[in-house]
């Protein structure tokens, strides 16, 4: 398990940055004072919802104004908006946002000239050195220890996010959009529901089943498998069915879904090489008692030959709410102290 050293960053002293983590349901929100030597601390977290503003400039804008207005903090430095997608010139390439972000509009609509779109997965990978001991909860059955990268980050949420932490390496973080890369099977239930999918979509990708709406999907398919109709329409609904035995089936939606998601977890582990994983997100939350049921590890490790070299990876479960601020604060530190000392904005 890691140590935790501190929130620690070297940035561009005295500066208010605003670090943002947006996602298709809620926009997440803090500003920390970066100084050289010190922790990021992140103030006056908020929650917006993104469907009750009328654009990611909106938001921006009213969270800066607090700022503005607050005569004792050093002036507003910039932005940095983690945020799910691909950067496609100056457009946000995502199809679960509530609007379509423009870099250029945003900016101006803000009124924050120095604002950056990052990936929100790149993000969270930069917040993985500060995260704090408390909030890592290990899924696996090894000495609790933190080993060395890469790193292996995702998490199921509106999608799946997935990114690698690499070490002694500029930049530290490879951006990946492991999430859209086919799903496979590995069990009759499984060939099953991707039968049905494959039925009705040209491309079943793993965040089709790996994420909020997709354990919906997941649910209907075994109730259109078991010849029911649903019962729940979201997914609370379904977590508090299988917490409290209303319906089998909520059961056994879930448990799939955490063995589905190991099985995942270890092919991407292997693919990048990873010596660590770190799984995140709200959903995993909500699923945390069985996550750790054994389900997700039998299923990590289940790679024939290859599962030797798996248990000597060590699997946390993060828990942590402002993870992806930290992680738009965490990008902002390293990059400014890669400008100070190479002379490169970027």
């Amino acid at each position: 398990m890691p140590v935790e050293q501190g929130r620690v960053s070297e940035p561009v002293p005295a500066t208010t940055i605003i670090g943002a983590d947006v996602g298709g349901t809620y926009a997440r929100l803090g500003w920390a004072i970066l100084r050289p030597g010190e922790p990021i601390k992140i103030n006056d977290f908020r929650r917006y919802a993104c469907a009750e503003h009328p654009s990611l400039a909106a938001i921006l804008h009213d969270y800066a104004a607090g700022l503005r207005a607050n005569p004792v903090l050093p002036p507003l430095g910039g932005a940095v908006v983690a945020i799910a997608g691909l950067l496609d010139g100056d457009r946000l390439l995502n199809t679960n946002l509530a609007w379509q972000v423009s870099l250029d509009a945003t900016r101006c609509e803000s009124g924050i000239g120095e604002l950056e779109l990052i990936n929100d997965f790149v993000a969270v990978a930069h917040a993985i050195p500060h995260v704090a001991r408390t909030a890592l909860h290990p899924l696996s059955a090894i000495p609790g220890h933190h080993a060395a990268g890469p790193a292996l980050v995702l998490g199921p949420g509106t999608g799946l996010g997935v990114a690698l932490r690499l070490e002694n390496s500029q930049p530290p973080v490879l951006a990946s959009e492991g999430g859209h890369a086919a799903l496979s099977a590995g069990n009759a239930l499984e060939l099953d529901v991707l039968r049905m999918l494959l039925q009705r979509h040209g491309h079943v990708d793993s965040e089709r089943i790996l994420s909020g709406p997709g354990l919906m999907t997941l649910y209907a398919c075994l109730c259109e498998r078991e010849g029911v109709a649903p019962r729940w329409q979201t997914p609370a609904e379904l977590v508090q069915a299988a917490r409290s035995a209303d319906d089998p089936l909520a059961l056994a939606s879930i448990r799939a879904f955490c063995g589905w998601l190991g099985s995942v977890t270890g092919d991407l582990a292997l693919t990048f090489g990873a010596r660590s994983v770190y799984l995140t997100g709200g959903i995993t939350g909500h699923l945390a008692q069985w996550l750790h049921e054994g389900g997700f590890q039998q299923r990590f490790l289940a790679k024939g030959a290859l599962s030797s070299a798996l248990q000597r990876v060590p699997v946390w479960r993060i828990d942590d709410g402002e993870l992806g601020v930290l992680g738009a604060l965490a990008w902002h530190a390293e990059t400014s102290r890669h400008a100070a000392t190479t002379g490169d904005r970027h």
